[in-house]
């Protein structure tokens, strides 16, 4: 008699059945973000004029709403003990809510179709992430975690490649982003984006979790352990000098490069990133998250003070690629190590908490960032360099926090 494969059952790579899917789901969607998202900055400076600060308080805002939705997502999810229907509803919010920039002809019109975007990645992405933490197999959450960013990334390269195509058709090698070269960009990425609520709403299956013992109400704060909330405090000093990544497109091109080679050095970034996620989440699996998450910070502080320097075209595609050595190790390895320090039943919780931390810090680092590019940064004589130096300074104290937050070997052998 034949057996049926559940939702959590690991493949031969360990990753389970909805992970595989769920990548799938992020693979299809980030090719629409990358392809109308990435240069969204670039459209907002180069024809709509809007000034770096703007830009810093429309991104602040837009991550601000998305971080408050994923506490409540989350918590709800515990709550109500399913992931899969509130996953379902962030994909498609965001998903309809690309097209509208179409017609966005102003810097508002622009940052309520970003809000609502973001709002759509704050339904799903607590939820999300509990349910690849439930259908992992015990002591394989890493190799989850890091095949999920891994597709989401490969999604990336697809969308950067898809728009550096169209790019070149439209504006060859102008240095600025023309209206009609991002009107097309945005009508071919509606496509994907659909596609991938499709998949998820037929492919993924909900995980049965047993109820919380006790009596207590699934979805509370008790059984936060104080490593979690520890790891948040320095995920928090982190994130308040990790300003929005529309400050490096920024800086690309105020080194030099045309928006073919911005989106060149992205697709570098990303394959990069591709790469090194599966095998970084493997790693953690076996050696714990701590160290890994300690050298991707360094890294990133390392990277930025790059940037800060950067004169040259060539000097930022390496440095991207170096990014992407950071990103896939951090992003994969960080989400597991949520999971390994909270209950099962409160994995939707801590996933909200943390990101939600994360996220509302995004505010305050864009609009700083912003600031310091075109204030303090004019008036120091240090430019753009000056957002740049302040995040590597940031990163290097959130280090020391993590350092003393989290035990040496969290995760392994985890269950």
């Amino acid at each position: 008699m034949g057996s049926r494969r559940t939702a959590a059952e690991p493949r031969r790579a360990g990753v389970s059945r909805n992970v595989a899917v769920l990548g799938l789901v992020s693979l299809l969607t980030d090719v629409s973000s990358e392809m109308t998202l990435t240069l969204l900055p670039l459209m907002l400076a180069n024809v709509l004029g809007v000034k770096t600060a703007v830009i810093g308080l429309i991104e602040g805002i837009a991550e601000t709403v998305a971080s408050l939705t994923k506490v409540g997502a989350g918590w709800l999810s515990d709550r109500l003990r399913q992931r899969k229907a509130l996953t379902v509803v962030g994909y498609t919010v965001s998903a309809l809510a690309k097209p509208l920039l179409v017609v966005a002809n102003t810097w508002g019109l622009v940052a309520a179709v970003r809000t609502v975007d973001r709002l759509g990645k704050g339904i799903r992405t607590a939820p999300r992430d509990a349910l690849i933490a439930d259908s992992a197999a015990p002591g394989r959450r890493g190799i989850n975690f890091g095949w999920q960013r891994a597709l989401d990334t490969a999604g990336a390269v697809l969308g950067l490649g898809l728009a550096a195509l169209i790019v070149h058709s439209s504006q060859h090698g102008t240095l600025l982003l023309t209206r009609e070269t991002f009107r097309t960009l945005v009508l071919v990425a509606v496509a994907p984006a659909l596609l991938a609520v499709v998949v998820l709403w037929l492919g993924v299956r909900e995980t049965p979790r047993p109820a919380r013992g006790g009596g207590a109400p699934a979805g509370g704060r008790e059984g936060l352990s104080r490593s979690f909330m520890l790891f948040v405090v320095a995920a928090v000093l982190f994130a308040l000098g990790n300003s929005s990544d529309a400050f490096l497109v920024l800086r690309a091109q105020s080194a030099g490069l045309s928006v073919l080679g911005v989106l060149g050095a992205l697709i570098v970034f990303n394959v990069v990133y591709a790469a090194v996620s599966a095998p970084a989440g493997a790693l953690s699996d076996r050696l714990g998250r701590r160290g890994l998450l300690l050298l991707a910070w360094t890294l990133y502080a390392l990277v930025y003070l790059g940037f800060a320097v950067a004169a040259a075209g060539w000097q930022v595609w390496t440095l991207y690629a170096l990014y992407g050595v950071y990103y896939g190790i951090s992003e994969g390895v960080a989400r597991a190590l949520v999971a390994d320090l909270v209950e099962p039943e409160l994995r939707g919780t801590a996933f909200g908490i943390h990101a939600a931390a994360v996220g509302v810090t995004a505010f305050p680092a864009s609009l700083l960032a912003g600031i310091l590019w075109q204030g303090v940064g004019s008036w120091t004589g240090w430019g753009p360099a000056a957002p740049f130096v302040f995040r590597a300074g940031m990163a290097l104290v959130a280090a020391g926090v993590l350092s003393r937050a989290v035990p040496g070997r969290a995760g392994v052998d985890s269950a």
